[in-house]
């Protein structure tokens, strides 16, 4: 097997991460991915806002509960303001509301960087080193990591420098998302600036993501980038028996090569559509136990239909129905009408989730004059609940 990830005194074996999904990683969603993994990896929470977690604000209380099983607790917050993130952080160790707390700086969301926030941030060292500062200083212990991007565009890169900050400040590990905020989630992902932020900061586990639509492609970003390992986000979308997979593959590595061997033939899930709907039923029903409102859940499920039936051959007006279903009855009634026994398309392991590009990051005004000058701030309004990563 690869070496386990040492995330403070929590070891991950194997090194596979839930990347945080606002809307999506949610307490049912990662009951599903532990389940297929058999508890193995580590499931990040939504993202939290900083602000509203200090505020008490109701639905961030409930986003942050955590089930029983769950182990270690892992937390996601987004913050641009160090005092409130050092509170936010300072709660949640006096709480005892986590294990494991991370910190977003690689939200690309026009919204969000026009305000200073997100995958912006980073530009501004002193701000970057103010936050990481206040939040391992807060933490009482636990141990504080960070998910971030290249930079803003290509020609604004800032992960080395950050990634040199976050060690000198005490961060416990870094994930990389391997594209820059101007790309969003289009192009390619840069899987050899992941090597080369290894090769920065040694004394800490980098972690890499993005384009890992497979298990195999998991074990090929740790044999090509020598990273300690990997960060899954879009592509356990409508798959989270990807979790499985990517316990089976890196368990199928042997101890001298922590690298990995792509090639072999391994027992990936290649379920039939009657086993994929018996996942969505029990994803819509833990969706609406969590809410406390059957109808509730099966409305927040519609979102997962168009990925959990990626490429089969239901029909169009097949999957419109499932995304107006309004009932766990109605929702099983339709999957019951399909055929069960279609087994699992080909192709249907490739890219899903947002795959567009925007070319153009929108910033403050002068915001790249000096990445030193953070006389202007970051406006409270930067710190909004969206996606990040």
């Amino acid at each position: 097997m690869t070496p386990p990830l040492h995330i403070g005194p929590h070891t991950v074996q194997p090194p596979v991460v839930l990347a945080p999904m606002a809307g999506i990683t949610n307490a049912p969603f990662r009951t599903l991915c532990r389940e297929f993994s058999g508890g193995k990896g580590l499931f990040v929470s939504e993202m939290i806002t900083t602000r509203a977690l200090v505020e008490r604000n109701a639905k961030t209380m409930q986003l942050v509960r955590f089930d029983d099983s769950e182990r270690p607790r892992s937390i996601q917050l987004y913050g641009v303001d160090p005092v409130t993130v050092g509170k936010a952080v300072r709660m949640i160790a006096d709480e005892d509301l986590a294990d494991h707390i991370d910190l977003n700086f690689g939200c690309p969301v026009p919204k969000v960087t026009r305000k200073g926030g997100g995958s912006a941030l980073p530009y501004k060292r002193p701000l970057l080193r103010a936050i990481l500062h206040e939040a391992v200083g807060n933490a009482g212990g636990l141990p504080v990591t960070m998910k971030m991007r290249k930079g803003i565009d290509d020609g604004h890169l800032t992960y080395l420098d950050a990634g040199r900050i976050a060690v000198d400040e005490g961060v416990t590990a870094i994930a990389l998302h391997g594209r820059t905020a101007a790309q969003h989630y289009g192009g390619t992902a840069d899987w050899e600036a992941i090597a080369r932020l290894k090769e920065a900061v040694p004394e800490i586990p980098v972690l890499g993501n993005g384009d890992i639509w497979s298990a195999d492609d998991a074990l090929r970003m740790v044999r090509e980038t020598r990273c300690d390992g990997v960060v899954v986000g879009r592509g356990c979308l409508g798959r989270p028996w990807l979790f499985g997979d990517l316990v089976t593959a890196f368990t199928a590595i042997t101890a001298g090569d922590s690298a990995g061997d792509p090639t072999g033939e391994r027992a990936y899930a290649r379920p039939s559509f009657g086993e994929v709907a018996r996942v969505m039923l029990r994803h819509a029903t833990l969706l609406g136990e969590w809410l406390g409102d059957e109808a509730r859940g099966v409305i927040d499920f519609r979102k997962h239909v168009a990925w959990y039936t990626k490429g089969f051959s239901l029909g169009s007006q097949a999957r419109r129905r499932l995304a107006v279903a309004a009932s766990l009855d109605e929702l099983a009634g339709l999957l019951g009408e399909l055929d069960a026994g279609e087994p699992w398309p080909e192709g249907a392991d490739g890219p899903r989730g947002r795959t567009h590009g925007r070319n153009k990051v929108v910033l403050p005004e002068g915001w790249l004059d000096d990445p030193y000058d953070c006389a202007a701030g970051v406006g409270a309004d930067a710190e909004l609940e969206t996606s990040g990563g």
